[in-house]
């Protein structure tokens, strides 16, 4: 039994996908149980590889009702918490990063400035197991009910620095729209004010606010069938990435060399205006608050017109897991 924590979001379980993959090829006989919160279930169908899911909601006492796995790894954090965490359920071995306060001394130091990919990349590179950074592509799903070919303006963010302007997303609406785009907004429940706002200022109609109206298997297939995609540093910006459909990530305060796109890949434009001392007054940062319209509009255009051309993702079963 292979243990994998990694109890975060959409985008955390994105990036995490080739040292997930890493870990399937390097023990293909061993069931691989991943460590998340359920409702990252329909996602950890589309990277496929992992047998069992183990309901996380963030850190704490873990209950394992089965034996020691034979490995524990740390895909989460730097600890003490998380590799206590895993320490709990008593595993042969741990492979995680140095960590002296959580007693665990073997492993590669950790580095804060790495990008997020490449760190757990390196983590399991220094215990002999190669993994492949540009592993990021996921698994297609069928559309359903969603409509395809549809440009998706997603204006949420976790943290508000994060967010550009409400009024600065609708005039990318508008705009694309006067251009023949199909134009969505999405989100999730708790999204759903901030999606109406900028589809109410753009002229869209009601029908093209989806925030709070999809899971995440549904928002997942709606982004592999767009046309591109407009957001910040968030979930749905990975999921452009891992379907290779043509996307404008805005960023701030996070570069994009530690969250970002891969930047081989021109159908991917992420956009930072940086490095800018953080804001005092609650808005968002200014790196993102510096990013203008034309810009970004300018960036879509870029990414729906690359050079070579973004490559096809194929259809494939999404697979099945305990959970």
């Amino acid at each position: 039994m292979i243990l994998v924590l990694r109890a975060l979001g959409v985008g955390d379980l994105a990036t995490g996908v080739p040292a997930l993959r890493a870990l399937r090829a390097a023990y293909p006989g061993e069931e691989l149980a991943l460590v998340a919160p359920c409702w990252l279930a329909p996602l950890v169908e589309l990277v496929g590889g992992v047998d069992r899911l183990v309901e996380a909601d963030g850190l704490g006492h873990l209950a394992w009702p089965g034996p020691p796995p034979e490995l524990a790894v740390n895909l989460h954090g730097r600890g003490p918490q998380s590799h206590r965490m895993l320490a709990g359920v008593r595993p042969r071995r741990l492979l995680a990063f140095a960590n002296a306060e959580a007693g665990h001394l073997d492993g590669p130091g950790w580095r804060a400035d790495e990008h997020e990919v490449d760190r757990w990349c390196r983590l399991l590179a220094w215990y002999g197991i190669p993994a492949d950074r540009t592993d990021l592509a996921l698994r297609r799903p069928v559309p359903g009910r969603l409509p395809t070919g549809v440009s998706i303006v997603h204006p949420g963010a976790k943290a508000t620095q994060r967010r550009w302007p409400p009024a600065r997303f609708a005039a990318v609406a508008r705009e694309l729209t006067d251009r023949g785009h199909r134009v969505v907004v999405t989100g999730g429940p708790g999204e759903r004010g901030i999606a109406e706002e900028v589809a109410h200022r753009a002229g869209l109609p009601a029908d093209a606010v989806l925030a709070g109206e999809t899971d995440l298997g549904e928002l997942a297939a709606l982004v592999a069938h767009a046309r591109v995609v407009i957001s910040g540093d968030t979930g749905v910006g990975h999921l452009a990435t891992g379907y290779a459909t043509p996307s404008v990530l805005l960023f701030g305060p996070v570069p994009p060399a530690q969250w970002g796109p891969p930047p081989d890949r021109p159908w991917h434009q992420a956009l930072w205006v940086g490095p800018r001392r953080p804001a005092d007054d609650g808005g968002p940062h200014p790196a993102l608050a510096a990013l203008d319209v034309p810009t970004v509009l300018a960036a879509v255009e870029r990414s729906l017109r690359p050079p070579d051309g973004p490559p096809s993702t194929p259809l494939l079963p999404a697979g099945s897991f305990r959970p």
